[in-house]
């Protein structure tokens, strides 16, 4: 047998305290997972409360005796020592969540709606300063505090999920600017990145465009290495993310029709209507999934190609217009998601890439037989979704299988967080799933599992759910935000600290712009303010004069009775001609655009 680990350590520490014993300086936490840890004091342990972006900090340090009661929630990061044939952790670093045991600074009503008012700012600052907003000095790169590099590639995916974050931080606080900028960058991909194809009725989007001077040229192709060379369905359903959601807010009859031509791509193009689903890559010549040019991605389905649909753009389109063929192509992947993915007596984790009849591909290039832990999240999160408008027992039992199934599996039961990709299967006598590459944590990751857990439990309550979204929650808040620089870091270490090499290193990357920590603070103001906290909720709407005169304010596919339309007001005077249970307002006639606040109330 080797030795025992014997070199200290620092590791972070997740759990409820049991008891503390101020004569020794010592208290006891246990872990999600049932641990228990004796924890010590030392003369210089610092304690905080959970703060937010821009927030200051809160020092806890000299009310420890009274804070370090049974219940409470905390987070601590120390050092063990291996000694005396176990070990002793020195707390070295200790964070409350909230000031009270079973206080959560994150479920305050305004929590979220300031997170992403300070994303929306740095975002703002860093790529157009404190001047006008003018997309051509838009980066696709950005460093760490903000700075942009000499690369000027503007990738178009990038811009959108920039454009949907800006669109989401007006709707949640109503600020003008954020507005502009989301419209601006709305108009950018429309005259720079969108292609129009009279000949088949079709809108398709280039990967990006590289800017010298005057000078562009267009990147029909992928640039990024899976995907080289071909158009893969993911950067087209995400070219449309930031669009629909501005389309949300001003009705634009522009974009709807990018939207509706877009979707014509997929129909003709990405979808098997045949085998059921959307095939993952199509060639640039011919647009077809079949082309030997594809490689490996020839006749292949996956994760991306099927689900991402509904997150993306496709709920949000539903929302702003009610109409029947997007609520069909909801449905039809929702079923084919079921009927497809799960792979229950094989693995805990479902199949994400398929051939063409949906036999697993487990020899895809990195992916091989692998999970990305999120996407089993993000499954259980959009099920939930589509079964609160179209309600069917296998939607809300996978999402609920996902949910109980996924924490020994996919997520840290001692520090907090969750995982990145893992391999699906265990090999004989091994305990956990080994990792693929690293045990950091992803920040888009945690957001999928903030967000199932929350839309689960404001759902069908439970406390096993709500302990779930708390951890994960908690761990996030604690973490990922930086306090130093702004906005949130990509990656951190499996004990929280952040990971900063490489392109891991950057707010804006090809993988990283501001959508995913935008959307997961517009919906985690939804789920905890209307389906959990029971507060009130406020949002903005600025439609144009030729929008359609019926909008549709409901702020996501949420259980049918449970939220409901208070009150109106357009350009700042009340106005009372609303449906409160449909969540609709009949907008009067206007030569100008309006502005339209709407204060949703949980209802029973």
């Amino acid at each position: 047998m080797p030795d025992a680990m014997y070199n200290p350590f620092m590791d972070t520490i997740t759990g409820n305290v049991t008891e503390y014993d101020s004569s020794r300086g010592v208290f006891t936490m246990v872990t999600a997972d049932g641990r228990r840890f004796e924890e010590g004091l030392t003369g210089d342990t610092a304690a905080e409360l959970l703060r937010n972006l821009d927030e200051p900090y809160a020092d806890a340090s000299g009310h420890l005796a009274e804070m370090l009661a049974p219940g409470r929630h905390l987070i601590a990061y120390g050092v063990f020592y291996p000694e005396q044939g176990g070990f002793t952790f020195e707390a070295k670093r200790l964070v409350f969540l909230g000031r009270d045991v079973g206080d959560y600074n994150f479920e305050k009503s305004t929590w979220w709606i300031n997170q992403i008012n300070s994303l929306a700012h740095f975002y703002r600052r860093a790529q157009f300063g404190s001047g006008p907003i003018d997309y051509r000095d838009y980066r696709t790169i950005i460093r760490l505090g903000g700075d942009k590099t000499d690369s000027h590639v503007q990738e178009t995916d990038t811009i959108s999920r920039m454009v949907y974050g800006m669109a989401s931080a007006y709707m949640l606080t109503g600020n003008e600017e954020y507005l502009e900028v989301a419209e601006r960058g709305t108009q950018y991909l429309r005259d720079h990145m969108r292609f129009v194809d009279p000949d088949n009725d079709i809108v398709y989007w280039y990967h990006g465009i590289k800017v010298e001077g005057d000078r562009e040229e267009k990147l029909f192709t992928s640039e990024f290495d899976d995907d080289y060379d071909a158009v893969p369905m993911y950067e087209q359903i995400y070219a449309l993310a930031g669009p629909t959601q501005t389309f949300r807010i001003t009705g634009d009859r522009r974009i709807r029709s990018d939207i509706d031509h877009t979707m014509r791509l997929f129909e003709n193009h990405f979808r098997d209507h045949e085998g059921g689903g959307y095939y993952s890559h199509v060639d640039p010549i011919r647009l077809s999934p079949h082309a030997d040019a594809l490689g490996y991605n020839k006749s292949r389905k996956n994760w991306n190609s099927v689900g991402d649909h509904a997150p993306a753009y496709l709920i949000n389109a539903f929302l702003a217009t009610g109409e029947p063929v997007f609520a069909e192509m909801l449905e039809r992947t929702f079923d084919t998601i079921v009927a497809r993915f799960p792979d229950y007596d094989n693995s805990p984790f479902v199949n994400e890439r398929f051939f063409a009849d949906w036999s697993p591909d487990h020899g895809h290039s990195w992916q091989q037989n692998r999970a990305v832990v999120g996407h089993n999240l993000k499954i259980a999160w959009n099920l939930m979704r589509m079964h609160a408008y179209r309600p069917k027992d296998e939607y809300q039992k996978l999402a609920s299988h996902i949910a109980s199934i996924m924490p020994p599996v996919g997520s840290d039961r001692q520090r907090g967080g969750w995982y990145d990709v893992v391999e699906r299967v265990l090999a004989d006598r091994q305990r956990w799933y080994r990792f693929a590459w690293h045990d950091r944590k992803a920040w888009w990751q945690q957001e999928q599992a903030i967000l199932a857990y929350l839309i689960l439990f404001g759902s069908l309550g439970g406390e096993d759910l709500q302990r779930e979204s708390r951890q994960a929650e908690a761990f996030y808040n604690t973490f990922f935000l930086d306090h130093d620089e702004g906005a949130v870091y990509f990656n951190v270490l499996a004990n929280g600290m952040p990971y900063l090499l490489g392109t891991e290193r950057l707010k804006g990357s090809h993988s990283m712009s501001m959508y995913h920590s935008a959307e997961l603070c517009y919906l985690s103001a939804v789920y905890n303010n209307l389906l959990i906290t029971k507060q009130p909720l406020t949002l903005w709407f600025k439609p144009r004069a030729d929008a359609d005169r019926t909008l549709r304010v409901a702020p996501d596919l949420l259980p049918s009775g449970r939220v409901r339309l208070d009150k109106v007001e357009i350009d700042g005077k009340p106005h009372e001609v609303f449906d409160s249970t449909a969540m609709t307002v009949e907008l009067p006639g206007s030569p100008d655009d309006l502005t339209v606040k709407v204060q949703l109330v949980p209802a029973g």
